[in-house]
């Protein structure tokens, strides 16, 4: 066994301006339809199967993401087009429809409402 592997995925932060928000947290919440661990003015914490997805505000954010290809969130799904079609229909913009990958998956590309790449992965049988 190596050292790395007692690490383990904790949890990912995403932080927004105070202006935004309420915005991200809709976008989560009823569009991604995540369910809320803990909400608090500036902070909501999602449960997502053992990670925590969180949305906070941070003094020093600004505006949209500058880089948002530099981190993307995966959503793990069973059906893929069908998540597709209904985030579509919220009005969820996408920057890739949903395409079969090398290895046998499927991935789509889509953005939340701070410019944040995100990921829909729907892995093979």
């Amino acid at each position: 066994m190596t050292r790395s592997s007692n690490i383990r995925m904790a949890g990912m932060l995403i932080w927004t301006e105070a202006a935004r928000f309420e915005s991200m947290v809709r976008f989560y919440r009823d569009t991604l339809g995540l369910r809320p661990r803990s909400i608090k003015e500036d902070f909501i914490n999602f449960e997502w199967g053992e990670v925590r997805l969180s949305v906070g505000i941070h003094s020093d954010v600004r505006g949209l993401s500058r880089e948002p290809l530099r981190t993307m969130v995966n959503f793990a799904v069973d059906d893929i087009h069908t998540t597709y079609t209904r985030l579509i229909e919220a009005g969820t913009p996408f920057t890739r429809a949903p395409e079969v990958e090398d290895w046998g998956g499927y991935v789509a590309t889509f953005v939340d409402p701070d410019g944040n790449t995100l990921q829909l992965m729907q892995l093979p049988a």
